[in-house]
């Protein structure tokens, strides 16, 4: 006989074990306040508790029991077997899958626990644990209500325990029936190492529906930096009331996949970690026009902010006079990639005067240096004036249309020799000119040198296709005043108003980097700070010994007859529409390069960009495929052969004995 909530009737009274201390504990006593006796023969009443406890083993409960009984009835080997499992109704929250995998797994652990059992008083923690736990005060209520049904009068007669007298037999089956209902208790607590376990629980509230969505939102916007990725999925609900509707994949439909919006969001960011793209923007968008503000632009502040949050870029501009010699450095890492900073920089722009014959090769062996991270933007030659600007692959796209223009000083040399080589284009919003200059050479030619500047900055034409990003702050005699970032470089040979034993002195006396005194006679520094060359331009605080006149191959000065005066004729100075928009981080020169009587000299920039339209004439990726091939595949054959070479070297070690 079952109660009305679907557990059936114990014969031993409903057991318990409390939340503490863990003994059985009769549950009549406490609630009824008394222990309702009952007859068993005529030698003495049997009472609720004279119940065994779960510590007793069954001979010992068995001695409780009337000698009459003892005589009259013959006792058997019993196999205690727990009360049968209650029936459970199916929780309404659940859904079908749920609640088989939740069958499949509780049968799964009883076949672990005793394969001839399907009880579950003697459960595994387990399958406990698939129910949230109930406080010790439920269980108790729980079985105080059963043990109180099952002692009222209405089931008094199918109740053995509740009967008020009864013969051998009956009181054999009553034995039995006590023996079965603490032996799996005993047996439970054999199994769990000593400590009973009690039967399953379930919830008095409905368990919460299981949770399908698996997609990580941490993941799926780890790289997000554009604003649109936050609300993509609420947007998309929103515009196309589901997610999946706008994919037609049906291979996601036709397998059984769950597929719902979940599904989504882990197609656009488990399989790339780009930003996705809306249908709509695809047929729309043509980025040969657009605004400022427009959003999604090519070259506009959301694709900015992806690229660079701080919405500054990292420049290295260098400059060298090669004195045309043919012979190339060996390595040139520590001239484009110097190990003070941590970071390779976005752009590189060379600048070269007196450059070597095979410009070709000079270009190669720079995109062998640089590496598969760099193509090479845009190169231009003016004589043996070369320059070139690399760039980061990643960011070809956001280049304008690249202008170049020269001007020449020296008219009557038929080799250019002297004069300028400007390069130009506009970098999202941010247009950049880059000038590399040879001025006149000598001494006392300070006026010359003012005039080939003059020259330089009437001359340069440019821009011619791409528009000025402020023509308001724009001058037709400066080219310098019509782009937002300038840099100009090159041999300016501005030499140093001192006799040669007065330099040389100065710098044994200073080995360091303290140079202070040398640059009180800098033709330039005076020249500049009078306003006459380079207006408005800057150069960065100088710590590098003069980079001119070197013997070829050593690190001393001129010691030829003719003890020309070390100077600083080598110079990278620069000037912006905007204050504070370029912050030099570092200048130096390169005293590992020798093939030349001038060390390289080059400086690390931090230049802000801005946002821009998309109504510009664009570079569309274009950069130099075929040098890109080529000083990839020279970079793999130098690694290749330096590892034969390292292996060679182990192979023909030999080891003597002396």
């Amino acid at each position: 006989m079952s109660t009305p909530n679907g557990f059936p009737l114990h014969s031993g009274g409903c057991v318990t074990r409390s939340m503490e201390g863990g003994a059985v504990q009769d549950l009549h006593a406490k609630k009824a306040g008394k222990a309702t006796k009952m007859e068993a023969g005529d030698n003495g009443p049997l009472t609720f508790d004279d119940l065994p406890r779960v510590g007793t083993s069954l001979n010992e409960s068995l001695k409780l029991l009337p000698g009459e009984l003892k005589a009259n009835m013959k006792i058997k080997s019993i196999t205690p077997r727990p009360p049968r499992k209650p029936r459970l109704e199916r929780a309404a929250s659940l859904d079908e899958k749920s609640w088989r995998r939740w069958r499949r797994f509780r049968t799964s652990q009883e076949s672990l626990t005793d394969p001839n059992d399907t009880s579950s008083s003697n459960g595994s923690l387990q399958e406990a644990s698939l129910s949230p736990p109930v406080r010790g005060r439920a269980s108790h209520q729980c079985c105080q209500q059963n043990s109180l049904h099952s002692c009222s009068p209405d089931a008094s007669e199918a109740s053995p325990v509740c009967r008020s007298r009864g013969g051998p037999s009956d009181l054999g089956k009553r034995a039995s029936e006590i023996s079965s209902a603490f032996g799996g208790l005993l047996r439970g607590k054999a199994f769990a190492g000593g400590k009973p376990r009690l039967a399953q629980i379930m919830p008095a509230r409905p368990l919460p529906p299981m949770e399908l969505n698996v997609a990580s939102h941490t993941l799926r916007t780890a790289n997000r930096i554009d604003s649109d990725c936050v609300d993509y999925l609420h947007y998309s609900q929103h515009k196309f009331g589901r997610v999946s509707s706008s994919l037609s994949d049906t291979r996601l439909h036709g397998n059984g996949v769950v597929y719902d919006s979940c599904s989504t969001d882990s197609m656009k960011s488990t399989f790339s970690l780009l930003t996705p793209i809306r249908s709509k923007d695809v047929r729309s968008r043509s980025y040969l026009e657009g605004s400022l503000l427009a959003s999604g632009a090519l070259l506009g502040a959301e694709e900015l902010s992806r690229y660079f949050p701080d919405r500054n870029i990292g420049i290295f501009v260098a400059t060298w006079n090669m004195q045309g010699q043919k012979e190339l450095p060996t390595n040139l890492d520590d001239f484009l990639l110097p190990t003070d900073p941590d970071y390779a920089q976005d752009m590189y722009v060379i600048g070269v005067q007196e450059g070597c014959p095979d410009r070709r090769e000079w270009e190669i062996r720079l995109q062998e240096t640089l590496g598969p991270h760099y193509v090479m933007l845009y190169s231009a030659a003016h004589g043996v004036l070369y320059m070139s600007v690399f760039i980061r692959r990643d960011l070809i796209w956001f280049c304008s249309e690249v202008e170049y223009a020269t001007v020449t000083t020296r008219i009557v040399s038929q080799i250019k020799t002297k004069g300028a080589l400007g390069i130009c284009f506009t970098f999202f919003g941010t247009s950049f000119l880059f000038i590399t200059s040879h001025f006149t050479s000598g001494d006392s030619k300070v006026n010359e040198r003012k005039l080939d500047y003059n020259k330089t900055i009437q001359a340069l034409t440019l821009p011619k296709n791409v528009p000025d990003t402020n023509p308001y702050r724009s001058s037709s005699s400066d080219v310098t005043t019509r782009f937002d970032e300038v840099f100009w470089f090159g041999d300016f040979n501005f030499r140093l108003n001192k006799d040669r034993e007065t330099v040389d002195s100065i710098l044994n006396q200073n080995p360091g980097t303290d140079v202070s005194k040398l640059l009180a006679y800098d033709q330039l520094t005076s020249e500049m700070s009078r306003g006459s060359i380079f207006k408005g331009f800057q150069e960065a605080d100088i710590h590098f010994r003069p980079s001119y006149k070197f013997d070829i191959g050593k690190d001393s000065y001129d010691t030829t007859s003719k003890q020309r005066t070390p100077s600083y004729t080598d110079r990278v100075v620069f000037r912006s529409r905007y204050r504070d928009d370029i912050q030099a981080v570092k200048y130096s020169s390169c005293p590992g390069i020798k093939t030349s009587d001038h060390r390289p000299v080059f400086a690390l920039f931090r230049v802000k960009v801005r946002p821009g339209r998309d109504n510009i004439p664009l570079a569309a990726g274009q950069f130099d495929r075929e040098l890109y091939l080529i000083g990839i595949k020279r970079r793999i054959t130098r690694e290749l052969q330096k590892r034969r070479e390292q292996k060679d070297q182990r192979s023909s070690s030999i080891c003597s004995i002396s």
